[in-house]
């Protein structure tokens, strides 16, 4: 019988593990599996090649579970995903995570439709090729999304939001299903270099209306996203040294998470390995 994937408190959310070069990923890999990370998520919305990646970092690692945020539902067939998870040996399919998204309008262009129905009609595919609800979860922002995604997979997987978005989550999810928000990371405790860093991982999710409607739903006005206030910033990323970060998590979890995926920002293209690895020894040393 199917159950629940393992991925603990303290998650990596990372473009550059499936981006990057394959060898040094894999070695970057190997030691956030040692120092004891729960779960390695990587995304997967521009292109359809995720999975192939998610093959590789598994064979990369021993007991970290690989996890997309997100297949995009425009870039996959339902049967083509089940197949493959099919195709994993056992031990591995116990360590992945199957993090499912429609995407965003803009993106998508004039194939866009109702992302509810859309993520339906998906979801319904995979369970008749046999996919586990168990290895699945879905992308939520909004409350009908979030719903959907207790009904029909292990949980959620929001992405660029607050503790306070991880508590309304976890209202109507409810108890028992998985919640596992994305926090971005910023290491700097230089103000103005912080600010820069966060507006380049900001720049082009701001243009979308997904994550603008979220934020508004949030209490932020139209004004304070088009200016990238502040207090917008410093609600969305965990900004100073390690105990801001200890901080934010432990508010996510305090307001009902399972677990958070925490995305060091280097840049709007990413960063090299010899930055981040760094980073994420400390968060762990202060952590795990």
């Amino acid at each position: 019988m199917p159950v629940p994937v393992v991925i603990g408190k303290v998650g990596i959310w990372s473009l550059e593990l499936r981006f990057g070069d394959p060898e040094q990923s894999n070695d970057a890999a190997a030691e956030l599996d040692e120092l004891g990370y729960g779960a390695l998520w990587v995304p997967g919305g521009i292109d359809s090649g995720a999975p192939t990646d998610v093959k590789r970092l598994l064979g990369a690692t021993k007991r970290t579970t690989i996890a997309t945020g997100i297949l995009n539902v425009w870039k996959h067939r339902p049967e083509e995903i089940a197949e493959w998870f099919k195709g994993l040996d056992e031990s591995e399919q116990e360590r992945t995570l199957l993090g499912i998204g429609v995407s965003h309008g803009p993106i998508i262009g004039e194939k866009w439709a109702k992302p509810l129905s859309v993520m339906r009609r998906f979801v319904d595919g995979l369970e008749a090729a046999g996919m586990p609800r168990e290895n699945l979860c879905l992308a939520a922002l909004g409350p009908k999304m979030t719903a959907l995604s207790g009904e029909r997979s292990t949980g959620a997987h929001p992405y660029l939001v607050t503790p306070e978005h991880t508590a309304e989550a976890r209202e109507i999810l409810g108890p028992g299903k998985l919640l596992a928000p994305e926090q971005g990371v910023i290491l700097e405790t230089d103000r103005a270099k912080a600010r820069e860093l966060a507006l380049g991982a900001l720049e082009n999710y701001r243009q979308l209306p997904n994550y603008r409607n979220n934020w508004k739903r949030l209490g932020f006005s139209e004004d304070e996203i088009e200016a990238c206030s502040d207090r917008l910033l410093d609600s969305l990323f965990a900004i100073g040294d390690v105990d801001a970060v200890a901080e934010r998590v432990q508010a996510h979890l305090d307001a009902g998470a399972d677990h958070v995926c925490l995305q060091a920002i280097g840049g709007p293209r990413g960063a090299s390995f010899e930055t981040l690895m760094p980073q994420w020894r400390r968060i762990a040393e202060a952590l795990l």
